[in-house]
């Protein structure tokens, strides 16, 4: 109730970029006090054993993280992970740095409780990113008395200013460096707002991409690292079936489901408001349902080992119930955090251990 008041108060009222600036910073400097991520992680870190999910190889505390977008250059993932998220998902990272697109880029649609973002890709790039995980996991190494160790996936996209025909060696590129200090990674090739980004969701550039990924990850971690592909709500379902066919064909461990929507229906907000806003990708409530069909069409062409991740419109501990029933291994989420505030997490968890204990809704993966 007090972070609704003062996001109706303070954050609605200014920009979203320096909202997100001003909100993450003060996590950051929460986590930072000395036992400061360790106390949080205490009291809102999912602690029931009925929560626990194992997949990719790994036993998740619980099922419910946070999607890439909200960190993307490393700078506060333990702070993230102290508020409750079971796992945190940074980038999207891109092998040379980037600004992104022109200010103003990020708007609100409070009457949806949506976004609408055409960031496209802003970040420090991967060989920054990777000197910040690495000091990160000595800075954690060098401790006693650390908090509980955090899953981290890390997302990576296509440079911007980097040609389509050379797409797979600029992945292979972010992959070789950040591969080391992921416990997953995650191919995105669905953002809306990287021209030409999403032409590689086609089956016959997709294969290629996702096997050369792979092996240039294994061989630079030395292990095997989880790889999933992040698709869009928009692909037509033949593609998303060709998707989970080609999925299934080359062993991948998952697929996350779904990115931002370039479409602009359900919403509550006049259209000649959602259409002066311009291009970008939509996420929020709206994209539930679709994000949920593609989720549903997913679970029915792959194996029930094979990782989905749910995210797209997970809001409330219904809305994860809903899409957990529906096949999906983990969830994720982003705009809610914006919405709900910073004990999110904590209540989607509680709520989903209240739900999933009385319907057994409890999911695993021995991947």
């Amino acid at each position: 109730m007090f972070y609704r008041l003062l996001f109706a108060a303070l954050f609605r009222r200014m920009d979203p970029e320096r909202a997100h600036r001003l909100g993450f910073g003060a996590i950051r400097a929460a986590a930072a006090v000395p036992g400061g991520a360790r106390v949080l992680q205490s009291a809102l870190r999912p602690a029931d054993p009925a929560l626990r999910v194992r997949a990719l190889g790994l036993t998740f505390p619980g099922p419910f993280g946070l999607a890439a977008g909200f960190d993307k250059n490393a700078v506060g993932i333990d702070g993230l992970a102290a508020l409750g998220f079971a796992f945190v998902e940074i980038g999207t990272v891109t092998a040379r740095p980037q600004p992104g697109n022109p200010a103003p880029r990020m708007f609100r649609l409070p009457r949806d409780r949506a976004l609408v973002n055409r960031m496209g890709f802003n970040n420090d790039g991967a060989a920054a990113v990777a000197r910040r995980l690495a000091a990160r996991r000595d800075r954690l190494a060098g401790r006693r008395s650390a908090a509980p160790a955090v899953i981290l996936g890390v997302n990576i996209g296509k440079t911007k200013a980097v040609p389509e025909a050379e797409a797979v060696a600029d992945y292979i590129a972010s992959a070789k460096l950040l591969a080391p200090y992921a416990d997953y990674l995650v191919v995105n090739v669905s953002s809306p707002n990287t021209p030409g980004l999403r032409d590689l969701q086609a089956v016959a550039v997709l294969r290629p991409l996702l096997t050369a990924v792979r092996e240039a990850a294994e061989a630079a971690a030395g292990r095997h690292v989880p790889l999933l592909v992040k698709i869009a709500p928009d692909l037509a379902d033949e593609d998303v079936d060709a998707v989970a066919d080609l999925a299934v064909e080359i062993g991948l461990d998952g697929i996350v489901a779904t990115n931002t929507t370039i479409g602009r229906l359900g919403l509550t907000t006049p259209a000649d408001e959602v259409a002066a806003l311009g291009a970008g990708g939509l996420s929020g409530p709206v994209l539930r349902e679709r994000s949920l069909e593609v989720l549903r069409r997913l679970r029915k062409r792959v194996s029930e080992d094979m990782t989905i991740i749910g995210v797209g419109g997970v809001t409330t501990p219904e809305d994860a119930a809903e899409r957990l029933a529906a096949g999906a291994t983990l969830l994720q989420g982003f705009t809610g955090f914006i919405y709900e505030g910073p004990f999110w997490a904590a209540r989607i968890h509680r709520g989903l251990r209240r739900r999933m204990v009385q319907s057994g809704l409890r999911k695993e993966s021995n991947r």
